[in-house]
């Protein structure tokens, strides 16, 4: 069993105000894989205030921008030496398929380099040429740390979450206060382990598994200058009004309902092998899952098909089974609540084509749920609508591509989304005319040099490459 029982607080592993450990379970079989110490509002003073000294001692931020790179590219080459540690431990907290979480690790490397080639070629600071040839005054312009960042990420893909705001906020210069959730205590404990070796100044990093009382005394906390949040739209709106009632720099990656448009020329084959993975991705539990399968009248029901195959064949079971391609969801009120958005779709007529309610035969004693396809789905209804966050499918007819597209935009949602076709250039044209943050073309994966994140209700703000980085810095201009 593996045992976490201090807190990474400040740069140093610190006994907790509370030395209660939290039983950390196996959503496989409930069975108890580790025990974590939790951070109480206590911990997070004490984790806020080395942070403010840190940041005002100047030590970090003051570093050359070289020397910080130098720093975060060694701590990315101690991730991908303990690269399979981490897939295990999220396999095993999580209830991740193994496949999934190893091939995961090959996209944190890139994500890493992007943020490294961007900080390389970032304006730090540059001089103006005067718009007006007469002019005599000149002006700097300085990218500077915002301050002390709060970052809070979600149990569903930790370790993305995590560097895809820590390596940014610590490249700019910032002090960070990571906060983690419950459920990950386990690979956020490696996490610090392996950041602990890098040598970074005393207070510039916590990392604090706490629950989401605690995330909200860290959030309103008035030491907190930036918040950095992924996680649901509801918790989401709720910390955008505490920053904005704070004024507190925020970026929030939210939820999704993405669509994958199917165009009438597509590969089929092609499209269903895509899916597979597009749609069904960390047993469901992603945001950027495309869930809403948006398939041409002429074609509607060889999709259907198709789709509904390849569901049934997949393999449902043990996360670290190297057969197994959908593991449990995470907790029991989770399994749950899919289940029950399940029996919504029944309730409001789909057609349940595949799957349904009922647990899996012989997974009782985790938190399985069976992978379901609803077809005649109206784009009104909740399960087409609200985000399930589970391996559940909906396909929509639609009539042709202006339809196709009013149907794609029919959501509160715009974080990611899907367009295939044999012809590219119609597939960017019908990509070009989505609103959603992100869309892949054919499958496509998502890129780490472009930013990512969300339109509408699914965020403020973007993550990765340069405009990721952006994100941490403020804007100085000096004038002489």
């Amino acid at each position: 069993m593996i045992t976490f029982d201090r807190l990474y607080l400040g740069g140093s592993w610190t006994a907790p105000s509370d030395p209660h450990l939290l039983d950390i379970h196996s959503p496989h079989d409930r069975s108890v894989i580790g025990q974590a110490a939790q951070a109480l509002p206590a911990d997070v003073d004490r984790a806020l205030a080395a942070a403010r000294a840190a940041f005002d001692n100047r030590e970090w931020r003051n570093t050359p921008p070289a020397d910080r790179i130098a720093v975060l590219r060694h701590f990315n080459k101690l991730r991908e030496e303990n690269a399979d540690r981490i897939a295990e431990l999220i396999t095993l907290e999580n209830g991740s398929a193994s496949w999934f979480t190893r091939a995961g690790q090959p996209g944190l490397s890139r994500q890493a380099n992007a943020y490294l080639k961007a900080a390389e070629e970032f304006a730090w600071e540059e001089t103006l040429t005067p718009s007006d040839p007469a002019a005599t005054l000149r002006s700097v312009v300085r990218r500077e740390p915002v301050g002390v960042v709060a970052a809070v990420i979600p149990w569903n893909s930790p370790f993305s979450a995590a560097t895809s705001k820590l390596i940014p906020a610590l490249l700019a210069g910032n002090s960070v206060v990571l906060k983690t959730s419950p459920e990950n205590s386990l690979s956020m404990g490696l996490l610090a382990e392996l950041l602990d070796r890098i040598g970074l100044p005393e207070g510039v990093l916590s990392v604090l598994p706490a629950d989401r009382e605690t995330s909200e005394y860290l959030i309103s906390h008035p030491q907190v200058d930036k918040i950095a949040f992924t996680g649901s739209t509801r918790a989401g709106r709720r910390i955008a009004a505490i920053a904005g009632e704070q004024l507190k720099r925020v970026s929030l990656e939210l939820g999704g309902k993405s669509a994958a448009v199917i165009l009438p020329d597509a590969d089929l084959d092609a499209v269903i092998a895509g899916l597979k993975f597009g749609s069904l991705l960390n047993n469901g539990e992603a945001c950027i899952a495309q869930t809403r399968i948006l398939a041409p009248r002429s074609r509607y029901e060889e999709v259907v098909t198709a789709l509904a195959e390849m569901v049934r064949s997949l393999q449902v079971g043990d996360p670290r089974s190297p057969d197994t391609f959908i593991g449990p969801m995470i907790r029991l009120d989770q399994q749950q609540r899919v289940r029950d958005y399940i029996e919504i779709g029944i309730r409001e007529g789909a057609r349940l084509v595949c799957g349904g309610p009922q647990i899996p035969a012989g997974l009782e004693a985790g938190f399985y749920v069976t992978p379901t396809v609803f077809a005649d789905v109206d784009p009104s209804m909740r399960i087409a609508q609200e985000e399930i966050f589970g391996p559940v499918l909906v396909v929509i007819p639609y009539d042709d591509v202006e339809d196709a597209i009013r149907i794609a935009d029919d959501s509160e949602y715009g974080l990611s989304g899907g367009v295939w076709s044999a012809d590219v250039a119609a597939a960017l044209a019908v990509a070009r005319r989505i609103r959603t943050g992100t869309v892949t073309i054919n499958g496509a994966a998502i890129g780490f040099d472009g930013p990512f994140g969300g339109f509408k209700a699914s965020g403020i703000g973007r993550e990765y490459g340069a405009v990721g980085l952006g994100q941490y810095t403020e804007y100085q201009t000096i004038t002489y």
